[in-house]
Order: structure tokens, then C-alpha cells, then sequence
């Protein structure tokens, strides 16, 4: 053990090679050896304890995956550059000061997630879910400030938001599918729950986002094909059955955007105005854009990030921008078939949906082909909590490839 540097590794390998010890005791106990004899015999035949302990060193010492860190290094970096283009802003120093320290606080978050071993998590489901649901019951009915109908709340700078919900979810969910004990009645109760209170808010990008994380984790889960079948039945129909009970209440004002993403031109002077505006600057990029323009871009920091980011370095960098961030999903994906432990399975798929569904969606949006919602894409747009919220998946993602060659139950 003393040739053992890391702590968590010490621990897995003192349990192996008891295991070990024990099984080969047992073998020379059965030839007839006594029990202190068989003993000797047992730990003579692992070798050289240096030896061994090099090359248990060598092979369960954590990981770091320096691919995706490399990757979230450029991403971040590549964020900046959104903040130059917004000369026509004032206090765009401020902006920029502003996304350094996001960027600082987003890297520090996602290597403090990445150090804490992820099976300290597996039997914390609870726990999870009952933060998620406090934080949006505090948002919800608690709330000292409101941005574009959203209710928030504001100490000093810092703003919270139903997004970082999401984090705590994701985690609980993780939880209760690798146990794979739930009930169709239990699994309803619980994704419905969060859904009231986001609702509450209202936050239906949030909603959108938990709700394909939740479904795809599902099919990945323990549960049977049929039972998998059975709760996306009765989900699916306890939401249209709620949906045609809301209807009549709900405002002209959203119907109306529905409409406008459907035929933009007929509402050109109300909500097809910005659909119809993006479509006008994305149409104007180039293929090198235009450095140092002054074309106003609605949101050009935050939902429309890509838009601004195309526009003013053109197609080929924006092509380039988007494979680098699709990177990440694809690097998180091959690391799954890596992973041993079940419940370090769930957690990279569900940081994969959770990532890719922010990306497609904000993509889409710039595109026109998605409706317009507040969606960020990852680590480019501005603003803290979705830098945390990606942060965190990453970190995540990070602390279960570290010890991907530790796979055992942490307090043994």
C-alpha cells in the first residue's frame, strides 16, 4: 500500500487484494493445509508486495481526461470573442471583466465536481430531489425580482434561476434509475412534481431541457423494455390530458409566438420580428463575416450568441465553433462504453442529453429552426448560471472517468 498514491485507490486495492488472499486461502485450506499455513502460502504466492503495489499504482491511479479539459479550455476561450463584437454596447469592459470571472468561477466548478468521487453521490438520490424541489419552491414563491416574466432571485450580482435546478435532478435521477425500483405511479409523482413548479415560474425552456434528460436516462436505465414503454405511455398522456385542460387558459400572446415561428412574415411587426431579423443578419454573414460592424443583434450575447458570433467572424469559423462543441457530446460518449459502474453509465448519458439538447436547441434557434425560447449554448453564452449548469455535467462527467478503473462501492 505504500507504493499507492491516491487515497481512493488505496482503499479499492486493499479490498481486491483481501479478496484475493481470501480466495487463495481458501484454495490451499481445501488441499488440506492448515488455516495459518494455507495463509502464508496465499500471500507468498502474490509476489513481491513492491512490485505489486507499482504496478497497482500504475493501474488505478485516477484519471484525468484531458481531452474534455482541453475542450472546455477552448470553449471558454472562444467565448470572449461575442464580447468584442459588442462595441455598440456601453460598458462592454464591464461585460468582459464580468466573463472572465464566469469563466474562472465555471473551470473552478467543474474541477471541484471532478475531484469529489461520483459514488459518494449514488445513494444521495433524495437529497437531490429534495434541493431541486426547495430551490424551485424558494423561486417560485419567494422571489425578489422578475426578468421577462422569469421569477429569479437577485444577492447583489448573483442571480439564481430555475436552471440551476437542473443539477440537482440530474443527479437524483441518476439515483433512482440505477436502482431500477420505481413504480409507474412513483416515477409520475416524481417527474411530475418539479414540472408544477416550473410551471410556477414560468420556465418552459426548463421545463423542455429536464424533461429530455429525464426520458433519455429512462430508456438507459435497468428497467425493462415494457415497463420503459408503460412510463413514457402514461407520462405522455397524463401531459396531453393536462395540456387540453390548460388550453383554454392559455395567454393570445403565446399562441401568437407559436404562430410567428410558423409563418414569421405574417406577424412581421410582432413576434416575427426578431425571426424574420436573424434570418436578415445570418443571411448577411459571409463566409468571413464582418469584423467590426455595428448591426444590432437582439440578445447577441446570451440566446442569439451564435448569431452575433456568425455574423461577425463568418461561416467557417461558425461551422468550426459548433464541431468543437459537439466534440464534447462525442467525447462523452465514447467514454461510456468505458465505464464498469452503472450508475457512472447514467450520469454521462444524462450529461449528454442535458449538453446536447442546450446545443441543438440554441443552434436551431439561430437556424430557424427551432422556436424561439430562452435557450444559451454552451459555455459561449454570457451569464453564470448556465456556465455553472455545463460546468457541473462536465465536472461530472470528469469525476467518473477519473475513476473508471476504481468501480466498487466506495465504502467498502
Amino acid at each position: 500500500m505504500n507504493q499507492i498514491r491516491s487515497k481512493e485507490a488505496k482503499n479499492y486495492v486493499a479490498n481486491e487484494l483481501n479478496y484475493h488472499v481470501m480466495e487463495a486461502k481458501k484454495v490451499w485450506m481445501e488441499k488440506g493445509l492448515p488455516e495459518s499455513e494455507a495463509e502464508d502460502k496465499a500471500v507468498e504466492q502474490m509476489g513481491s508486495p513492491t512490485k505489486l503495489g507499482i504496478q497497482m499504482n500504475k493501474l488505478h491511479r485516477p484519471k484525468v481526461d484531458w481531452w474534455l479539459i482541453l475542450l472546455l479550455v477552448v470553449s471558454m476561450g472562444l467565448s470572449f470573442l461575442p464580447m468584442f463584437s459588442l462595441g455598440y454596447m456601453k460598458d462592454t469592459y464591464h461585460f468582459i471583466i464580468s466573463k472572465f470571472l464566469i469563466a474562472l468561477i465555471g473551470f473552478a466548478a467543474t474541477v471541484g465536481v471532478m475531484l469529489v468521487d461520483y459514488r459518494k453521490w449514488k445513494k444521495q438520490g433524495w437529497l437531490f430531489y429534495i434541493i431541486g424541489m426547495f430551490l424551485l419552491f424558494i423561486l417560485a414563491f419567494f422571489s425578489n425580482t422578475m426578468i421577462n416574466g422569469l421569477k429569479l432571485i437577485k444577492f447583489g450580482p448573483v442571480t439564481i434561476e430555475s436552471l440551476m435546478a437542473l443539477p440537482f435532478f440530474y443527479l437524483a435521477w441518476a439515483s433512482f434509475f440505477n436502482n431500477g425500483k420505481l413504480r409507474i405511479w412513483q416515477f409520475l409523482l416524481l417527474f411530475l412534481s418539479p414540472i408544477l413548479l416550473f410551471l410556477a415560474l414560468p420556465s418552459i425552456s426548463t421545463i423542455y431541457l429536464y424533461s429530455v434528460m429525464v426520458f433519455v436516462m429512462l430508456w438507459w436505465s435497468k428497467f425493462s423494455k415494457k415497463v420503459k414503454w408503460m412510463i413514457s405511455a402514461g407520462t405522455f398522456g397524463t401531459i396531453l390530458l393536462t395540456a387540453l385542460v390548460i388550453w383554454p387558459f392559455i395567454k393570445p400572446y403565446q399562441i401568437v409566438r407559436l404562430l410567428a415561428f410558423l409563418n414569421p412574415e405574417k406577424y412581421a411587426d410582432t413576434e416575427g420580428f426578431i425571426i424574420l431579423r436573424i434570418q436578415e443578419i445570418m443571411s448577411k454573414a459571409g463566409w468571413f463575416g464582418h469584423s467590426g460592424a455595428r448591426e444590432f443583434i437582439p440578445e447577441a450575447h446570451t440566446n442569439f450568441v451564435f448569431v452575433s458570433f456568425t455574423y461577425h467572424y463568418g461561416w467557417i469559423f461558425g461551422v468550426l465553433l459548433v464541431m468543437i462543441l459537439l466534440l464534447f457530446a462525442a467525447r462523452m460518449m465514447v467514454i461510456q462504453p468505458k465505464i464498469k459502474d452503472s450508475y457512472g453509465q447514467l450520469l454521462l448519458i444524462g450529461g449528454v442529453a442535458l449538453y446536447g439538447i442546450q446545443l441543438v436547441s440554441n443552434i436551431g434557434m439561430a437556424l430557424g429552426l427551432f422556436p424561439m425560447t430562452s435557450m444559451s449554448l454552451p459555455f459561449i453564452s454570457y451569464g453564470l448560471m448556465p456556465t455553472l449548469l455545463n460546468a457541473i455535467l462536465i465536472g461530472a462527467v470528469l469525476s467518473v472517468y477519473r475513476r473508471k478503473d476504481l468501480y466498487g462501492n466506495v465504502n467498502q
